[in-house]
């Protein structure tokens, strides 16, 4: 299980929200990549998280996003704690 801390005016970069400009939220990229790359290689995953976090501006680790990658690659479902601040 991840855990992040999102300001809550970036909640947007993470979930989608409809009343927001910005258009790539993270949890979006997420699902198209278990969409799309389910059985691949971890170490190809990775680097497509890494570019989505760099562009939603989150702040997860490299052993977040590996974590996320194995659960991406072999199916298993993962759990993301989102904690919001003021």
């Amino acid at each position: 299980m991840g855990e992040i801390t999102v300001s809550a005016q970036r909640i947007d970069h993470l979930l989608h929200d409809p009343a927001s400009a910005y258009g790539a939220p993270y949890v979006q990229a997420y699902a198209d990549l278990a969409a799309t790359h389910r059985g691949r290689p971890v170490a190809e995953i990775v680097p497509l998280l890494r570019a989505a976090v760099d562009n939603a501006l989150l702040g997860f680790t490299g052993a977040d996003l590996a974590e996320q990658a194995e659960a991406i690659s072999t199916g298993a479902r993962y759990e993301l704690r989102v904690r919001v601040t003021g």
